[in-house]
C-alpha cells in the first residue's frame, strides 16, 4: 500500500511552504508558563498523528488552551480524561516523528502508567475500530498490546458505544468554524460500524526515514496543532519547516518511493505510520500500549470512490470520531488503580 498521505503531503507543502514562513516569521514561539503536574502517580500518554484525530478527545477534556509543555514546535496538554490524569499530544505524521514525539515525552514527564494511541488506518470497513493485541513495524518483531487493556477493549466490542455512521462536519481548515460541513451533506456508510479486537497491526515508513513536516496555521490533517486552541509556537513550526520540508524534493526520494512505502510482508487489521514506532518507545521504557484505530478507507463506501486518498478525504473525521469514542469509553473503564 502506498504511504497514506504522501500525495496531500507534496501537494500541500508545495503550494503553502512560502507563505507560512513569510507570514510566520515574525511571531514570537512560546510554551505554557505554568506546570499543573501532581506527583501522585504517573498519567496516561494519549496520542494521536493529526489535528483531526486529537479534536474529539480534547473536546471532552479537562485541559488548558495554553499547553503544559512545548517541544520542536508541538504542545503537550496536560490534564484529565474520563477519570485519568492524562498528557495528550500530535505527535506528527510518520514514523519518524512518531518516534521523536514520544522520546521527547518520556525524557519531560519521567513516566507513564499506560500509552494509548487514537488515530486513523486503513481497515476493513469504514468507521470500524480496530484494537490490534500486537504491532509491528517490520513484520518480524512486535510490541504486544497490555492484557489487561485488551480485557477492557473486549468488554467494549461486546457493548459498545454508540459509533458514527454519517460524515460529521468536523473542521478541515482549522478555522474552529462548523457552519461549513465536508462533503456538503452527510453521507453514510453501508456497513454498522463496530470494534474489533486482535490480530496484527503494522506502521511502516514511507518516507525514507524523514521527519514529515506540519505547517503551522494550515489544516486538520497537516497542520502542527490542535485547531482548537491558539497556536503558540507558530514561528518555531515555521523554522522547522523551512529546515524539513527540502529534503522531500530530493529526487531519489521518488526513485525509491514504491520499495520503500509497502508494508512488511503480512495479515494486518490495521495499517498506519505512527502506532509501533510510539508503542517501541513506551516499550523500552517499560509502559504497556494500547492503541484505537478506526478505518478511514476500506469497505462501506456508498460513493464508490477508488480508495486512499479519496475515501480517507471523505470518512477522516467520522474515522477519527469514532476511534476517540473508543478510546474515551476505554479510559473510562481503565481501573483506576492502575495509575
Amino acid at each position: 500500500m502506498r504511504s497514506r498521505y504522501l500525495r496531500l503531503l507534496l501537494l500541500l507543502s508545495l503550494v503553502m511552504l512560502p507563505t507560512v514562513i513569510g507570514r510566520s516569521a515574525a511571531r514570537a514561539s512560546t510554551g505554557g508558563d505554568g506546570d499543573p503536574r501532581s506527583d501522585a502517580g504517573c498519567p496516561i500518554l494519549v496520542l494521536s498523528a493529526m489535528p483531526l484525530e486529537a479534536a474529539p478527545i480534547l473536546a471532552v477534556a479537562q485541559v488548558s488552551p495554553a499547553p503544559t509543555w512545548v517541544h520542536d514546535g508541538r504542545g503537550f496538554w496536560e490534564g484529565t480524561l474520563e477519570g485519568s490524569r492524562v498528557v495528550i499530544a500530535l505527535t506528527g505524521i510518520g514514523m519518524v516523528n512518531a518516534t521523536n514525539t514520544t522520546n521527547a515525552a518520556f525524557q519531560e514527564f519521567h513516566c507513564f502508567s499506560l500509552v494509548v494511541f487514537s488515530g486513523t488506518s486503513g481497515g476493513d470497513h469504514i468507521g470500524d475500530v480496530m484494537v490490534p493485541s500486537r504491532w509491528t513495524s517490520d513484520g518480524t518483531t512486535f510490541t504486544y498490546s497490555d492484557p489487561t487493556a485488551v480485557s477492557v477493549a473486549n468488554s467494549l466490542a461486546a457493548q459498545p458505544p454508540a459509533l458514527e455512521r454519517s460524515t460529521p462536519i468536523g473542521d478541515p481548515l482549522c478555522v474552529c468554524v462548523s457552519s461549513v460541513p465536508l462533503p456538503p451533506a452527510p453521507i453514510t456508510v453501508t456497513y454498522k460500524p463496530k470494534i474489533e479486537v486482535g490480530g496484527t497491526g503494522v506502521s511502516h515508513d514511507g518516507f525514507g526515514k524523514r521527519a514529515v513536516p506540519c505547517t503551522p496555521a494550515a489544516d486538520d490533517v497537516f497542520g502542527c496543532w490542535p485547531c482548537k486552541f491558539p497556536d503558540t509556537a507558530v514561528a518555531a513550526q515555521a523554522t522547522n519547516l523551512a529546515k524539513t520540508a527540502p529534503p522531500f524534493a530530493d529526487p531519489s526520494f521518488f526513485i525509491d518511493y514504491e520499495s520503500a512505502s509497502a508494508p512488511p510482508a503480512g495479515t494486518y487489521v490495521s495499517d498506519d505510520m505512527e502506532t509501533a514506532a510510539a508503542f517501541s518507545v513506551a516499550a523500552a521504557h517499560g509502559v504497556p500500549v494500547i492503541g484505537f484505530r478506526a478505518a478511514s478507507d476500506g469497505g462501506g463506501d456508498p460513493l464508490h470512490l477508488p480508495g486512499f486518498p479519496a475515501e480517507f478525504l471523505v470518512y477522516r473525521q467520522l474515522a477519527a470520531d469514532n476511534a476517540a469514542t473508543v478510546a474515551e469509553a476505554f479510559l473510562a473503564a481503565w481501573p483506576q488503580d492502575r495509575h
